[in-house]
């Protein structure tokens, strides 16, 4: 997960976004939309800029303000993409757009997870290439973990299924990637004290580094503070405004980007990886 990033697939804030009501989408006051698509466009500049190529999911005017975050409706895998099912009603239709994408751009189609199965794709961390651990939470059900084993044991990939806590209710959004980023192979960006404990045990009885994110930042900003996109073994990507957990990174190594996000990451409740589905990693 913290490869090279070469080829990942996103969605303008200026065509998913601008009819977006914050009510409606559970966004906090700080949500304005024109202020959000500046924001998208200084994302997508450090993208491109770290050499990765933009596939663009759509630019259709369809009122799914929740589409930029094009992380969770799909997983990609060694063996193709995996359609994913939305625990959040809104986005259901997202998953469709990701199946559409990845036909256009030539990439298979492993499988997909069928209702009532949920799963979103900010739920699924890898570890290594074999094991896929998955966050069992209020977007994330057992059901939809076990379509995620139905279809990888068979390829030799094991899926652990672990509980996160409800913490700020049914309405807002935790997920298993809002308490870790992996910034390379053997290190990782966590909040410890959210980590499933057995997931944490796991990471360090396979030698990975834990990074610990400032907890006064991590609540300040709902978690965003810790939500940042690797385009490189320790080359990431963060939301501007959280010095310290950014100092921490700098200290394991890492060379920290920032743009602001007030109005798009903080106000959302989705960081620059959840603005962003990888394709493809080297």
């Amino acid at each position: 997960m913290a490869g090279t990033l070469q080829r990942v697939l996103m969605r303008s804030a200026a065509s998913a976004m601008p009819r977006a009501r914050a009510s409606e989408w559970h966004y906090g006051p700080g949500f304005d939309p024109q202020k959000a698509a500046a924001q998208y466009e200084a994302l997508t500049t450090l993208v491109l800029a770290s050499g990765a190529e933009i596939e663009w999911l759509t630019d259709v005017d369809d009122g799914l303000a929740d589409s930029v975050f094009t992380h969770d409706p799909s997983l990609m895998t060694d063996h193709g993409a995996i359609i994913l099912a939305m625990g959040k009603a809104l986005r259901r239709a997202e998953p469709g757009l990701h199946e559409a994408a990845y036909r256009r751009m030539g990439v298979p189609i492993l499988g997909r997870i069928e209702h009532p199965g949920q799963v979103e794709g900010g739920d699924c961390v890898w570890v290594g290439s074999r094991t896929l651990a998955v966050g069992r939470g209020v977007r994330t059900n057992q059901d939809g973990i076990q379509q995620l084993a139905n279809l990888l044991t068979p390829k030799g990939i094991q899926v652990y299924g672990y509980d996160l806590p409800l913490w700020h209710g049914e309405e807002a959004c935790l997920h298993l990637m809002s308490v870790i980023s992996p910034l390379a192979d053997d290190l990782a960006l966590v909040y410890a004290p959210l980590l499933p404990a057995a997931f944490y045990q796991m990471l360090r009885a396979r030698g990975i580094r834990l990074v610990e994110g400032d907890a006064g930042e991590f609540f300040a900003s709902n978690g965003l503070s810790l939500n940042v996109l690797p385009t490189a073994p320790r080359e990431v990507i963060a939301v501007a405004g959280f010095p310290k957990t950014a100092a921490a990174m700098a200290t394991a190594g890492c060379r920290v980007s920032t743009f602001e996000a007030d109005a798009l990451c903080i106000a959302c409740e989705g960081g620059p990886t959840c603005l962003t589905r990888p394709v493809l990693r080297q």
